[in-house]
């Protein structure tokens, strides 16, 4: 199994702008065979999905064809695939379905690691119903959640759980299958974000335990928009508020109004292109053998990547890396011992390297750390990332702590 980052950069427009990009956590650049795909879907005869005519049959296959893909990718029943505008909107919508199966005295538990789309609409429905919050703190000198952390906040009383499947703040990744078994011994239903993990992992929410697991294709080379997964049985047990005239199918009763058609088509392609990331005479299969071995590969690359980054960072002096998790994605958040963040992202983007600051949504996790709202510079990395990126990062913060 070969995996040729050169070839692999050779498939991205934006890249040949000469931006060495390390904010793949808050989204990818698009390869040629998405964007293709996307045109293909727009150039074609489209209509409201029917079996009569062609504009028909074209909407109705690229909507199967997607549900199918992100299922591989995800390890879910393709009927189980509901598409969203976005995570954020999503977990929105499942959190006002599900608080009305609660009733005060009830209780759900919300991480401090994670972004605050599965942290603030839970609140809110919390607050709406009569229903107790309890935190499950992560440790902030290692960045570990522990999965004891959450158990110890679980009772009789919790209903659900929501946790980070990976921070995008810090790249801390938690047991979540054993954070699964906690929480469904007590009877309560788990609700995983996997936006910033599903871009880095292989996922198998079956042996994640998850009962809802919720990402976004434009972290992994496709459009923006959001995708959860859940088993189509659980789906049939809620009743969202919708149009009395559309479909009451699951997964169709959570989608609202038409869909978007070349978007659903970008991503099928989306998770073709990561399927084939691994190449050779071993990598043999279908799709869902190929993601594997194809996220096998990129974790080998960006694994070796983080650590030449973070070796070379811990040469220079007044800087300091939160991200400590033993497991964790290739995401980096720093601050400086006499500069701040924000002036380190603003002399980077003068040079061509695009590293954000921020606490990028993660409130919780950069109070939690001691940075307050301003969070830190955050190096993520993507697949596409090579050793000519980093040198000019390192180059570029090595002459700015010098400034």
């Amino acid at each position: 199994m070969t995996y040729d980052v050169g070839a692999l950069r050779a498939q991205f427009p934006a890249l040949r702008a000469g931006t060495a990009h390390f904010d793949g956590p808050g989204g990818t650049q698009i390869p040629e065979s998405v964007i293709a795909a996307i045109a293909d879907a727009m150039s074609n005869p489209l209509s409201i999905r029917g079996a009569e005519v062609l504009g028909e049959t074209n909407a109705e296959t690229i909507v199967q064809e997607f549900r199918q893909a992100m299922a591989d990718l995800l390890g879910a029943a393709a009927s189980g695939i509901v598409l969203g505008r976005s995570a954020t909107q999503l977990t929105y919508d499942f959190s006002r379905v599900l608080a009305r199966t609660w009733a005060p005295g009830d209780e759900i538990v919300v991480s401090r690691l994670d972004h605050d789309a599965n942290i603030r609409p839970w609140l809110q429905a919390a607050e709406r119903t009569g229903v107790h919050v309890r935190w499950a703190d992560f440790d902030p000198a290692t960045g570990e959640l522990p999965a004891a952390a959450v158990g110890a906040v679980l009772s009789d009383r919790t209903r659900l759980v929501a946790v980070t499947a990976a921070s995008n703040l810090i790249g801390t990744c938690p047991a979540v299958a054993e954070i699964a078994d906690l929480v469904h011994r007590s009877g309560a239903l788990l609700y995983v974000d996997g936006v910033h993990y599903a871009a880095h992992n292989f996922v198998d929410v079956t042996q994640l335990g998850a009962d809802f697991f919720v990402c976004s294709p434009y972290k992994f080379f496709g459009p923006h928009h959001g995708v959860l997964a859940a088993s189509p049985e659980l789906l049939e047990t809620l009743r969202p508020d919708k149009l009395l005239p559309s479909t009451d199918a699951v997964p169709e009763r959570f989608e609202l109004g038409t869909l978007p058609y070349e978007f659903l088509a970008g991503t099928r392609a989306a998770v073709d292109f990561l399927a084939g990331l691994a190449t050779g005479a071993a990598v043999a299969g279908d799709r869902r053998d190929r993601l594997r071995s194809a996220y096998a590969a990129v974790e080998r690359h960006e694994t070796a990547l983080r650590e030449r980054i973070e070796k070379e960072l811990s040469l220079l002096e007044g800087v300091t890396i939160h991200s400590r998790a033993a497991e964790r994605t290739p995401t980096l958040l720093l601050t400086f011992a006499d500069h701040s963040a924000t002036r380190a992202y603003h002399f980077l983007a003068q040079l061509g390297v695009h590293a954000p600051a921020g606490s990028f949504y993660a409130l919780e996790a950069s109070r939690h750390l001691g940075l307050g709202d301003s969070g830190g510079l955050r190096v993520g990395l993507s697949p596409y990332n090579d050793a000519s990126d980093a040198e000019r990062l390192l180059e570029g913060l090595t002459t700015f702590l010098a400034s």
